[in-house]
C-alpha cells in the first residue's frame, strides 16, 4: 500500500474513532455503518483523483460534489433529478431535514431515537469532517492540523453525552489521531526523513534512503510526544472548572436547570423519573383540571404510549408528527355501536412541572391550547415544538369517555392484520416462562377479553403480588421473568408484565404512562400530585379500540368493564351519538397531495411515480419537461462514464494517421518549421508515452527521448519486439530533433502497436480494464480545458477582446453610413 493510500485509511479510522462518542447520543447505531460506508467511497474518491493526478483544490471539488451525491441517494433521493443529481428541491429537502432535526434535538432526551433529520445531521456532519481531515492529511500532507476537525468532532458528542464512559471515547478519538500521526511520520519519513540519533551512519548520508534500515530513534521520540500529550490532555480537562463540574467533581453535584424537578417526565423516556416521583416525601401538585363528568375514576391523563417492546424495556416508536388539526381523527378501532360520551375537561400546568407531551383524557377530541404543539396520530398525543413545555400551561380539551360492555369486548372481532402485526411483536430473548406462565394463568378462557381479565386479576389480586416503589425497575431480557418470580414491585413492573404476556397470546398491546385521576378538590376541581404518577397496560379490542387494564395493586381503579368475566346475555350499554363523527374510518393512506415533510422523513408517502402521476397534469403521468430530464439525466449518465474512452480512441486515431499523408516534400532544416514527417513522429512518440502512462508509467518530461523509452520498457516489462520498437521511435525522435536534415522513418505506427501490445501482455487483467475504461491519459483533457480557460481570461485582461468588438463595431458604422 503506498503512503498516500495508507494515510487515506487512517484518516478514514480517526474519523470514525472521534464520532465512536457519538454512539451513546442515539439508541441505534445503523447510523455509523451508513456513514462508515458513504465515508470509505468519499476517501475511495479522493485516492482515486489524487491518482490521476488531479490538482489539490480539484480533488477537495469532486470529493465535496460526489459527497453531495450520495447524502441525495440516500435521503433525497425522491426530490433528486432522474434519482441521482441534486437539484433545487434536495437543498430544500435538505433544509427542511436540517430543521426537522435540529427540533429533535431540542424535542428528545438521549438516547435519542435516529429520525430522518437526526441522521442527517449526523452522517452528513461525519462526511463534513472526514473531507477536511482527508483533504489536510492526505491532500496536502499534513497530518498534525487534521486534529483540530476531531478534536471538534468529539468536543460536540462529549459535551452532550452523560456516559460514564466518556474517558473510553477520549481513548478511542485520542487513539485514531495518533494512528494518522504515525502513519504520516512513516510516510515522511521513508522519503526525505532524517535520522536523529541512534547508530552510527554513513556520512555521505544526511538523509534516510527508502529500504536503508528503521529509524528507531524518531519513532521513541514520537511515541514519548504522543504519551506526554495525552497525559496532559487527560489530567488537565479533570482539574479545570467546568459547567457541570470536571471529572474530580461527582456527578450528583453537578447542577442544571432540569436537574433537581422530580415532578416533571422525560418527554421520551418517561419512566426514568417515575419511580423517583412516587418515592418523593412530598406530592407535589403538577396540574389541575375541572371535568363536565361526574365518573372521575376514568379520567386518566396519558401522556405518551410505549409501543415498541425490545425483551427488556418498553420504548415509544418513531411516529410521524403532523401540525395539530382542529378535530382529531376518530380514534381507531372505535365502532359506532360503543357507548361514548362526550367530557369536557379544562386543565392548569403548576409552573414548576415542564415537560413536552400534554397529558390527556383518552381519546380526545379537540386540544385547544396556546404554544407550539404538533400531533402525533397513532398515539393520540399532543407533543411540544421548537422548546415548549407544559410550564405553567392552560388548555382545554374535549374527549370522549369510552364505556363498553363485557359482552362488546367478548364478542369483538379479530384485530386487523396490521394492528396484529406491530402490536403483537415478541422478541425471542424474552424468556420462554413468560408465554408459559400466561398461557397458565389464561388456561381455559373463552376469547381475548376472558384473557385480558384474568391477567389482570392474576396480578392485581389472585397471583400473590405486592405493591413497592423501593423494588428497582431492572432491565434486561430477563426482568419480566425476575418479577414473575419475585412478585414484588410497582406499576412499571405490572403493566410491562402484563403487556408483555399479552402479546405472548396474540392479543395488541402497549403501555402507557400519565397520571390517574388525582384528589377531588373542595371547589370541584380535581389536583393531580407527582405520586399519581403512574403506567398501565392498554390492549386492543376491534370495534372499541385501546382499552385501559389495571394489574397493579392498590393503584388507580379497575374498569367497570372488568368487573364480570361472565358477560350477561342483555347489554345495557345505550350508545350515545357521536357529534360531527361519520360512521366511515377518517385514517387512509396519504395521498400525493398529504405528502408533508414529516410523511416524508418518516417514509410515509406514496411511491415516486403515484407522486407524479397525481401531478401530471388531467390525464395522468409524467409532465413532458420531467420525461425530458430525466432522459437527458439517463443520457448523461450512460455518456459520462464512456467520455475518457471515447476521447482517448479518438486521439490515438488521430495521432497514428496514415504516415503516407505526413510525408515531407523536401528536407527540413533545422531553422526551417516542422513538417508533416516531423509532426507525425512527434505524434507517434506522444501516443507511445500516453499509452505507457495508461499502463501505470508516468510521463518524465525531464528525461531525453533515449532515457524514457528505457525507463518505459524497464517499468512496463517490455521484451523482444516491443522493447525493439520503443527504442526505435526513441531514436526518430531524437533524429527529427537534433538532426540537420530530419528524415523520419516509416513504420512509427506499427512500432507503437507492438509497443502497446507489450505493455499490455505483461499488465494484469485490473490494469488492463483501466487503461481501456478509464484511461490515466485523460487528464490531458483536463488540463487542456484549464489552459484554454487561463488563455480566455487573460484575453479578457487584456482587452482583446474589446478592441475586437470596438474595430467590429467601427466597421459596421462605416458600412451602415454608406448605405
Amino acid at each position: 500500500m503506498s503512503g498516500g493510500a495508507r494515510l487515506a485509511v487512517c484518516g478514514v479510522v480517526a474519523t470514525l474513532a472521534s464520532a465512536c462518542a457519538l454512539l451513546p447520543l442515539i439508541d441505534t447505531t445503523t447510523w455509523m455503518v451508513q456513514a462508515a460506508i458513504l465515508l470509505t467511497v468519499q476517501s475511495a474518491v479522493g485516492a482515486l483523483a489524487r491518482r490521476v493526478p488531479l490538482s489539490r483544490p480539484l480533488t477537495v471539488t469532486v470529493q465535496a460534489l460526489v459527497t453531495l451525491v450520495l447524502l441525495t441517494l440516500v435521503f433525497a433521493r425522491s426530490q433528486a433529478l432522474g434519482g441521482l443529481l441534486p437539484g433545487p428541491d434536495v437543498f430544500r429537502e435538505f433544509g427542511q431535514l436540517l430543521q426537522e432535526g435540529a427540533d429533535d434535538v431540542g424535542r428528545y432526551a438521549i438516547p435519542a431515537p435516529a429520525t430522518t433529520g437526526i441522521r442527517l445531521m449526523l452522517v452528513g456532519g461525519l462526511l463534513v469532517v472526514g473531507l477536511a481531515v482527508d483533504a489536510v492529511a492526505v491532500t496536502w500532507r499534513s497530518a498534525a492540523p487534521a486534529g483540530l476537525p476531531l478534536l471538534a468532532l468529539y468536543s460536540i458528542a462529549a459535551g452532550l453525552a452523560q456516559s460514564g464512559r466518556d474517558w473510553l471515547w477520549f481513548l478511542v478519538a485520542a487513539a485514531g489521531y495518533l494512528l494518522l500521526l504515525l502513519a504520516e511520520g512513516r510516510d515522511r519519513l521513508a522519503r526525505w526523513g532524517r535520522v536523529f540519533g541512534g547508530g552510527a551512519r554513513s556520512p555521505s548520508r544526511g538523509f534516510l534512503a527508502p529500504g536503508s534500515g528503521p529509524a528507531l530513534a524518531p519513532v521513541r521520540t514520537g511515541r514519548r510526544i504522543g504519551a506526554l500529550a495525552l497525559g496532559i490532555a487527560l489530567a488537565v480537562p479533570a482539574v479545570l472548572p467546568t459547567m457541570e463540574g470536571g471529572l474530580l467533581e461527582p456527578r450528583g453535584r453537578a447542577a442544571g436547570p432540569d436537574r433537581d424537578d422530580s415532578s416533571g417526565f422525560d418527554a421520551v423516556r418517561p419512566l426514568v423519573t417515575l419511580r423517583d416521583s412516587l418515592n418523593q416525601p412530598e406530592n407535589r401538585e403538577v396540574m389541575r383540571y375541572r371535568t363536565s363528568t361526574e365518573s372521575t375514576r376514568e379520567m386518566y391523563l396519558r401522556i405518551v404510549a410505549l409501543d415498541r417492546f425490545d425483551g427488556a424495556s418498553w420504548q415509544p416508536s418513531e411516529h410521524r408528527l403532523t401540525d395539530l388539526p382542529e378535530v382529531l381523527p376518530t380514534p381507531a378501532g372505535l365502532a359506532p355501536g360503543v357507548r361514548a360520551d362526550a367530557v369536557n375537561t379544562s386543565v392548569a400546568a403548576a409552573g414548576s412541572y415542564a415537560q413536552n407531551y400534554l397529558p390527556l383524557p383518552y381519546p380526545a377530541e379537540r386540544v385547544r391550547v396556546d404554544g407550539h404543539w404538533r400531533y402525533e396520530p397513532e398515539g393520540r398525543t399532543v407533543a411540544g415544538d421548537r422548546g415548549q413545555t407544559t410550564r405553567g400551561v392552560r388548555y382545554q380539551v374535549s374527549s370522549l369517555l369510552v364505556q363498553p360492555t363485557a359482552a362488546q369486548l367478548a364478542g369483538a372481532p379479530a384485530p386487523r392484520e396490521e394492528v396484529l402485526r406491530e402490536y403483537t411483536k415478541v422478541p425471542g430473548s424474552l424468556p420462554g416462562v413468560v408465554g408459559a406462565t400466561a398461557r397458565k394463568v389464561t388456561a381455559g378462557s373463552a376469547n381475548a377479553y376472558e384473557q385480558a381479565v384474568k391477567l389482570q386479576d392474576w396480578f392485581a389480586a389472585d397471583g400473590g403480588f405486592s405493591y413497592d416503589t423501593e423494588v428497582a425497575s431492572g432491565g434486561g431480557s430477563d426482568a419480566i421473568a425476575k418479577f414473575l418470580e419475585a412478585k414484588r414491585g410497582f406499576c412499571i413492573h405490572f403493566s410491562f408484565s402484563m403487556a408483555a404476556m399479552a402479546r405472548t397470546l396474540g392479543i395488541p398491546a402497549r403501555v402507557a404512562v400519565g397520571f390517574t385521576p388525582g384528589t377531588p378538590l373542595p371547589d370541584g376541581s380535581m389536583s393531580v400530585g407527582s405520586k399519581d404518577a403512574h403506567a398501565w397496560p392498554e390492549l386492543y379490542f376491534e370495534g372499541v379500540g385501546w382499552t385501559r387494564f389495571e394489574p397493579t395493586p392498590s393503584r388507580g381503579t379497575a374498569p367497570d368493564y372488568t368487573a364480570a368475566q361472565e358477560p350477561s346475555a342483555a347489554d345495557p350499554g345505550v350508545p350515545a351519538p357521536l357529534p360531527d363523527r361519520s360512521t366511515a374510518p377518517s385514517a387512509r393512506p396519504p395521498s400525493a397531495g398529504d405528502c408533508t415533510p414529516q410523511l416524508k422523513r418518516l417514509g410515509e408517502c406514496p411511491p415516486f411515480a403515484q407522486q407524479a402521476s397525481a401531478g401530471g397534469g388531467p390525464g395522468g403521468g409524467l409532465s413532458p419537461g420531467a420525461v425530458a430530464g430525466i432522459a437527458a439525466g439517463g443520457v448523461a449518465l450512460l455518456v459520462l462514464p464512456t467520455l475518457p474512452l471515447l476521447w482517448r480512441r479518438r486521439l490515438r486515431a488521430r495521432r497514428l494517421a496514415d504516415p503516407g499523408q505526413h510525408a515531407p516534400s523536401a528536407p527540413e532544416g533545422p531553422g526551417a518549421p516542422p513538417g508533416p514527417g516531423v509532426e507525425h513522429t512527434l505524434a507517434a512518440w506522444a501516443e507511445l508515452t500516453d499509452s505507457a502512462w495508461d499502463y501505470g508509467v508516468l510521463p518524465d518530461e525531464s528525461r531525453t527521448p533515449r532515457s524514457a523509452a528505457a525507463r518505459i520498457v524497464r517499468l512496463g516489462g517490455l521484451t523482444g519486439a516491443a522493447e525493439e520498437s520503443a527504442h526505435r521511435v526513441a531514436t526518430a525522435v531524437e533524429q527529427v530533433l537534433y538532426a540537420p536534415q530530419p528524415r523520419p522513418p516509416a513504420g512509427l505506427v506499427d512500432d507503437v502497436e507492438r509497443v502497446r501490445a507489450g505493455l499490455r501482455s505483461s499488465a494484469r487483467r485490473p490494469a488492463r480494464l483501466r487503461a481501456v475504461l478509464a484511461p490515466r491519459s485523460a487528464a490531458r483533457l483536463v488540463w487542456g480545458l484549464a489552459r484554454r480557460r487561463r488563455a480566455a481570461g487573460e484575453r479578457l485582461r487584456s482587452g482583446r477582446l474589446s478592441t475586437a468588438w470596438r474595430r467590429a463595431g467601427g466597421a459596421l458604422r462605416t458600412t451602415l453610413g454608406r448605405t
